[in-house]
């Protein structure tokens, strides 16, 4: 990405927007992915995540459950899915579901984050009651879960409109969807990347009916491939005017774009994007947190999911715009099986914790509502001074 270093007007006037609180233009978000100055873009994503959310880092403490990798789609960035019948695909039982989760019990858990394949043959009759048998194993534990593809899917298969389907699944223990099938809004992109049939008018045609049924989701974007800074300043747009519409969004998380360096080893090579595309830099990424902060006046937090940011992009990204740290997570499919930079697949507690105060915020746990669970001591004054943009 080519950057260019603005002169001190533009600076000055978009400083003095971002004070007033007055909401940044499509035109403005592109400048600012064109500046190459990103300790000024940064501390200015800072001064706004800390009026917003003061010297605070949230997480909460999840783990994710895959209950089958089967997928009718075939999209261009996803190593995860497998067709019927390959070696490695998987379909769990309800019951198997539930002794996996059941064995996450003692660490303290308060969401389980539940994301899946389409798959072609599962009856719509097996995701309510999954949800409802987690819910009697696990009654303390929030189920974030179904992306709005999966409830787009559950429409075909059941014959039911998402009204009726978010009913059934909120009855049976849903607490939010998860924000994921969003990657990029924008044809010109969404046409080489996506493989299934739920673009923007039935994403957010579900998240509008969840938020209106009080749900509170996340909205997601997957970024660092073939896009170029303009569909991502759309697609922020896109979510700032249904925020505008519902309020109910709670956080946006960008997701970075990962090169499949393990996949090959029944000989398939699933993730095709990564021949026409090289992964986000570290100042690429953050340059992304910065700039999503500073569109997004409508949504409380954003979020950066350490496992596909690494952990210390993950912390310079807390000085950058972001609040919330993903939490701990065990297993992860969906990147692991396209990931191999070293980045660790699970962080203990005190791991998260000391990861938060060392870039020089306050830990306070949260639940799936962001409603606060516990605070934790800041960093320690006599090692830090107060929590300053990092330079990179």
């Amino acid at each position: 990405m080519t950057g260019t270093t603005h002169d001190a007007g533009f600076k000055r006037e978009l400083e003095q927007k971002v004070r007033a609180g007055e909401r940044l233009s499509r035109e403005d978000g592109i400048a600012l992915y064109e500046s190459d100055d990103l300790a000024w873009l940064g501390g200015l994503a800072h001064e706004v995540r800390t009026r917003k959310n003061g010297d605070v880092v949230h997480f909460n403490v999840n783990r994710h459950l895959n209950m089958t990798n089967v997928c009718t789609a075939s999209c261009a960035y996803c190593s995860f899915q497998r067709k019927p019948g390959e070696k490695d695909a998987y379909t769990m039982r309800i019951e198997e579901a539930v002794r996996l989760a059941k064995a996450m019990e003692n660490e303290n858990l308060t969401e389980l984050h539940i994301v899946n394949g389409l798959h072609p043959t599962l009856p719509w009759r097996y995701y309510p009651r999954s949800l409802k048998a987690l819910k009697e194993a696990l009654p303390q534990v929030s189920l974030k879960a179904f992306t709005a593809t999966e409830i787009h899917h559950f429409e075909k298969i059941s014959g039911m409109p998402a009204s009726e389907i978010l009913d059934e699944l909120i009855d049976a223990g849903l607490e939010s969807l998860t924000g994921g099938g969003a990657e990029i809004f924008d044809w010109e992109i969404r046409q080489h990347i996506v493989d299934h049939e739920t673009h923007w008018e039935d994403w957010s045609r579900i998240h509008r009916l969840a938020h209106e049924k009080g749900l509170k989701t996340p909205c997601t974007m997957l970024y660092g491939h073939i896009e170029e800074p303009r569909h991502r300043v759309d697609h922020v747009l896109r979510l700032r005017e249904l925020q505008d519409e519902t309020g109910g969004f709670q956080v946006f998380i960008p997701l970075r774009y990962q090169h499949d360096f393990v996949d090959m080893k029944d000989g398939k090579i699933r993730n095709r994007l990564q021949a026409r595309t090289t992964m986000a830099t570290g100042a690429e990424a953050l340059k992304t947190f910065a700039v999503s902060r500073l569109l997004f006046d409508n949504v409380p937090h954003v979020k950066v999911f350490w496992v596909m940011h690494g952990v210390q992009t993950a912390q310079l990204a807390l000085n950058h715009g972001a609040d919330d740290m993903d939490g701990s997570v065990v297993e992860y499919k969906i990147t692991h099986d396209a990931d191999d930079y070293g980045t660790p697949n699970k962080l203990t507690r005190d791991d998260l914790l000391d990861l938060i105060r060392d870039a020089g915020f306050r830990p306070v746990e949260r639940n799936t509502r962001y409603e606060v669970i516990r605070e934790f001591e800041g960093p320690d004054p006599a090692r830090r001074e107060t929590p300053q943009p990092m330079r990179v």
